[in-house]
């Protein structure tokens, strides 16, 4: 197992741990449908996915993930207040073009929203950036600029501040080391690598 694929598991057994069984979870860019499926089978959840990438897509349908091919906030404005027990953002704000505006939807449709993301702030991002002048490019950040979409890099202090400015309440979060295993317990803006939250209104 590659490096990035084993912190995906890690990733992918927190997010676990928080979803209840027999809950409504909509994944927001579920991608190939991993995690759905992996909910599906160890928590026997309802599952609906939406991602925009056909190939993407493809895969879920084989894994039998239901799935929606399309913008996340359109999709989203079609189910009433309340209608989905949680909404999973798992590495998708950093590529969406109005990441307040998904929250707020998510907020909206979910009684819980779960947020995971590769922390901007990590020391070695900062690091990086200091001697190279240049964008990361490391296990996370594989490509070049150019090669990127389009991107909103968060960190810790950034998405915390979001969270206290919009008057979101953080109502637990796990925040890992570089290693993505290991409880960051200080500085995690400059020493957590991954973070995750759950958020309500």
């Amino acid at each position: 197992m590659t490096k990035p694929a084993a912190k995906r598991t890690v990733d992918m057994q927190i997010l676990a741990d928080w979803v209840e069984p027999r809950s409504r979870v909509l994944d927001l860019g579920c991608g190939r449908g991993s995690l759905l499926d992996s909910l599906v089978q160890s928590k026997d959840i309802f599952a609906v996915g939406v991602d925009f990438e056909f190939e993407k897509i493809a895969t879920c349908v084989q894994l039998g993930v239901t799935v929606y091919q399309g913008d996340m906030l359109e999709f989203m404005r079609s189910f009433p207040d309340g209608h989905f027990d949680r909404v999973i953002c798992s590495r998708t704000l950093e590529e969406v073009a109005d990441p307040a505006a998904v929250i707020a939807e998510a907020l909206r449709v979910g009684r819980a929203v779960t947020v995971g993301f590769v922390n901007h702030g990590f020391w070695r991002n900062r690091l990086a950036t200091l001697l190279h002048g240049r964008k990361p490019r490391n296990a996370v950040y594989t490509k070049d600029w150019f090669e990127s979409r389009p991107s909103n890099p968060v960190g810790v202090a950034d998405f915390e501040h979001f969270c206290a400015v919009k008057g979101y309440r953080v109502t637990r979060r796990a925040l890992l080391g570089g290693d993505w295993r290991t409880p960051c317990l200080f500085a995690p803006n400059l020493l957590a690598g991954y973070a995750l939250y759950d958020l309500a209104k």
